[in-house]
């Protein structure tokens, strides 16, 4: 089966590919798309990695399902098409990001300059009905998104994970934390951030703070 996906992750994921489950999923994704309204578009299931190919990976930042509103999702974790209003979790991710790296407050959702730089906007369900939240969750998404996360840990060096959210923060028994740097917090949704969970965390300067150690160009947050 042909996948459309970016030349280097097609090389690197093409043993998932070829594997009976990742099979499956596809087949129940393609007649979800035929029979009800999903999202993303589906010529944006992949874009996270297409717009970020493997090599460039400097960062990764998970997510759990894409949004499931008209039009919001575009492939990119916690991102929305231009146009779109924030949605809250986004907006508290901008608020903490203008009180740690001093951006100007962002007039737009899509994070695509994020991956642009080496950013991997993830989410560990690419797919969803609208209107249903984890509609999508035990097709096979997880599996095949466990093994991105393994890859890059196996196959990369240096990597700064941001894991937000008990979800999230169950992925780190993936990641080989000595090669590779792990940062934590609460997720950025009103109920964990209003607890306190998520402002302070400064992970965007600590991030910066770890690639630039390594010599790497620090990722520009303003998008």
């Amino acid at each position: 089966m042909d996948i459309s996906i970016e030349a280097s992750w097609k090389k690197i994921l093409s043993s998932e590919f070829e594997q009976t489950y990742f099979q499956e999923l596809t087949k129940v994704v393609k007649e979800e798309y035929q029979n009800y309204t999903c999202y993303p578009k589906a010529q944006d299931i992949f874009r996270a990695f297409d717009v970020c190919p493997f090599s460039d990976v400097k960062v990764v930042i998970l997510g759990q399902d894409p949004y499931h509103g008209p039009n919001q999702a575009n492939g990119l974790c916690f991102s929305v098409q231009k146009g779109i209003a924030l949605p809250p979790s986004l907006v508290n991710i901008y608020k903490e990001l203008v009180n740690d790296v001093k951006i100007s407050f962002p007039s737009h959702g899509d994070l695509g300059n994020w991956a642009n730089q080496g950013v991997l906007l993830l989410n560990a369900f690419l797919t969803v009905r609208a209107h249903q939240a984890a509609s999508h969750q035990g097709l096979g998404w997880e599996k095949f998104t466990n093994a991105v996360i393994q890859k890059i840990s196996a196959e990369n060096e240096g990597v700064v994970f941001l894991l937000w959210g008990g979800f999230a923060k169950k992925k780190a028994k993936l990641i080989d934390t000595n090669k590779h740097h792990v940062l934590t917090s609460g997720h950025p949704s009103p109920l964990s951030a209003n607890r306190g969970y998520w402002f302070g965390n400064k992970h965007f300067s600590m991030t910066n703070d770890v690639l630039k150690a390594q010599g790497k160009t620090p990722i520009d947050w303003q998008v």
